[in-house]
C-alpha cells in the first residue's frame, strides 16, 4: 500500500465523513490519505459486582465515573482505573460494544457496570449519574470523556450537524458536571476530569465544530473551578492530541498498513515526539490528575499532544 500525503484538508474531511459518519476524524492532526482508503472511522446496570479485585492500587474502592468508555480513551481509561483498584461505571451509546468493556474488565478481576445512555439527552446523564452514585455509594471521580467528530468546512456543515458536535461535546460535558457536582458537594469531595482537545489550540480548516466545542468545554472547566474549588471539588482538562484509537484509524486497514501509515504520520505532524499517542498513554495522564498527586491543581487545561501545539521547525526554503 502506497501512502501520500495530501494537503487538500477540506477533500479528505469529507471522504472521512463520508466513510465514518459520527466518529469522523476531527481536525486534530493534517489531513493526509491512505492510499486508496478513505478514513473512516434501555439503561442497563450488569449485575452482582466482582468478588474478585486487585490488590491495592491507588484507586482502591474509589467509584469512578466514565462517559463515553465503549473505545477508544475512555475504554483504555476504565480498564486503567479498575486495575487499580476502582469501581467503574460507565455510559456510551452502543450497547454491544458497552457491555463487551464491561466484560473484558470483570474476567480480569475488576469491577465494572456498563449504563446505556446517551450525553446529549438531560433525563438519560441524570439517570446515569444517580445511578452510577446509588450502586457505588457516591462519585469520588468523574472522566466527561463522551465525544464525536464532524469535520467539514463551516459552508460545507448543515445546523444540524453543527448543533449534534456542540450537544455531544460540550452540552454532554455541562449535563455530566450538572448531575456529579450534588453527588461531590454532599461528600465536599471530588475530582472531575473533562476531555477537550489539542485541537482546541490548534485548529484546523475543516475543525470549526470540533475546536468551537472543545473550547466551550475549557471555558466551562475553568468556571466551574472556580465554583466549586472551595467545596473540595477539583475540575480540570485535558487536551489529548491525535491518538491511535478508532476516532482514527479507517476501518478494515491491515496493522502492517496502519503501523506504516503512523510511522509516516508523526514526523508531517508531530513535531516534539513525532509519532500519535496511545490510548494507554492519554489513560495514564488521566489517572495521574485524578489521584492526589495534584491536590493544588484546578481550572487548568493541560496538553497531552507529543508536542504538536509547542510549535512547527522552521523549514529554510532552498537556495535558488
Amino acid at each position: 500500500m502506497d501512502i501520500k500525503v495530501n494537503t487538500d484538508t477540506s477533500a479528505d474531511a469529507d471522504a472521512g465523513s463520508a466513510a465514518v459518519g459520527r466518529r469522523s476524524l476531527l481536525g486534530g492532526a493534517a489531513a493526509l490519505s491512505l492510499g486508496s482508503v478513505a478514513f473512516g472511522a434501555t439503561a442497563q446496570a450488569a449485575g452482582a459486582p466482582s468478588r474478585s479485585r486487585p490488590e491495592g492500587g491507588r484507586f482502591q474502592g474509589k467509584s469512578v465515573l466514565i462517559t463515553g468508555a465503549t473505545s477508544g480513551i475512555g475504554r483504555a481509561t476504565a480498564k486503567a482505573f479498575a486495575r487499580e483498584g476502582a469501581h467503574v461505571g460507565f455510559c456510551g451509546r452502543r450497547a454491544e460494544l458497552g457491555r463487551q468493556v464491561e466484560r473484558e474488565i470483570r474476567d480480569a478481576g475488576g469491577e465494572a457496570t456498563y449504563f446505556e445512555a446517551d450525553v446529549r439527552v438531560d433525563a438519560q446523564v441524570r439517570g446515569f449519574v444517580d445511578r452510577f452514585a446509588s450502586r457505588y455509594g457516591g462519585i469520588d471521580v468523574a472522566f466527561n470523556n463522551a465525544g464525536i467528530g464532524g469535520g467539514k468546512l463551516p459552508h460545507e456543515m448543515s445546523v444540524e450537524e453543527w448543533d449534534d458536535v456542540q450537544a455531544t461535546n460540550a452540552r454532554g460535558v455541562f449535563l455530566a458536571i450538572k448531575y456529579e457536582v450534588p453527588h461531590m458537594l454532599r461528600a465536599q469531595r471530588g475530582v472531575i476530569i473533562c476531555t477537550s482537545s489539542s485541537a482546541a489550540e490548534q485548529a484546523r480548516p475543516n475543525s470549526a465544530a470540533y475546536t468551537a466545542s472543545k473550547r466551550a468545554v475549557q471555558g466551562l472547566v475553568k468556571s466551574a473551578a472556580l465554583a466549586y474549588g472551595t467545596k473540595g471539588i477539583r475540575i480540570n482538562a485535558l487536551l489529548p492530541g491525535t491518538t491511535d484509537t478508532p476516532f482514527v484509524r479507517p476501518p478494515g486497514i491491515p496493522d502492517a498498513d496502519w503501523v506504516r501509515y503512523k510511522q509516516a504520520w508523526g514526523p508531517l505532524n508531530v513535531d516534539g515526539l513525532e509519532r500519535m499517542a496511545e490510548a494507554e498513554e492519554i489513560a495514564r495522564a488521566v489517572l495521574g490528575l485524578a489521584s492526589d498527586d495534584f491536590p493544588y491543581m484546578t481550572g487548568a487545561s493541560i496538553t497531552v499532544d507529543g508536542g504538536s501545539t509547542t510549535g512547527r521547525k522552521m523549514i529554510q526554503p532552498s537556495a535558488t
